[in-house]
């Protein structure tokens, strides 16, 4: 199976180094010295890295056979991609890969459906799941312990326990519009009555 692990980014320096925008929970053994990947356009590799470092909080790469900016600009944007065992499992316990969560069924704890897993978004504080809805329209819940509850592969289903608002805030919006509506037309149809009221009274004197 292929898993995109990294998109290249700009050049860094004048010795061919690169930025990588990291999409692996597992940079250390996808993107390590010697790994040799895959790229989208397939054009460009397959490309073997022959140095990483971190700089300023960036994962910088070189490559093999680029040993200037202009070579290492010439790669911005390209995804680097890794062929992985669909089987294979990540090292520490209650982790996993990306292609293992995607399709995944998302339910509540009484099993009412949510949607479903159609992307992972990783971001610096936390992953998050972009889950479709039935009506089309998308919901991200943060994957958090306190959240996703539990994880079955077997089943190809993630439980959730929702905090309030998370995924029922637009039916809140929604019933707070409509209350507000209808106080509107309560005060509208008093305002009328009053306004009959005193034209009646008006017309007895």
């Amino acid at each position: 199976m292929q898993l995109v692990v990294a998109r290249i980014g700009r050049a860094h320096g004048i010795k061919g180094e690169v930025t990588v925008e990291v999409r692996t929970d597992e940079p250390e053994l996808r993107l390590g010295p010697g790994a040799v990947l895959l790229t989208d356009p397939a054009s460009t590799g397959p490309l073997t890295i022959e140095t990483g470092r971190v700089h300023s909080g960036r994962l910088l790469l070189r490559f093999e056979g680029v040993r200037d900016r202009t070579a290492a600009e010439a790669l911005r944007n390209t995804l680097l991609i890794a062929e992985v065992d669909p089987t294979e499992m990540p090292e520490e316990e209650d982790e996993y890969y990306d292609h293992q969560l995607m399709d995944l069924d998302v339910v509540l704890a009484d099993g009412t459906e949510v949607g479903r897993i159609t992307e992972i978004s990783h971001l610096p504080s936390q992953d998050l799941f972009i889950v479709e809805r039935p009506d089309g329209t998308e919901l991200m819940i943060p994957f958090v312990g306190e959240i996703v509850t539990e994880i079955d592969l077997e089943e190809q289903r993630a439980v959730i326990d929702p905090p309030p608002g998370l995924i029922d805030d637009r039916a809140e919006i929604a019933s707070s519009r409509e209350g507000s509506e209808d106080e509107s037309r309560e005060e509208s149809e008093d305002g009328s009555r009053e306004g009959s009221e005193d034209e009646s009274r008006e017309g007895d004197a």
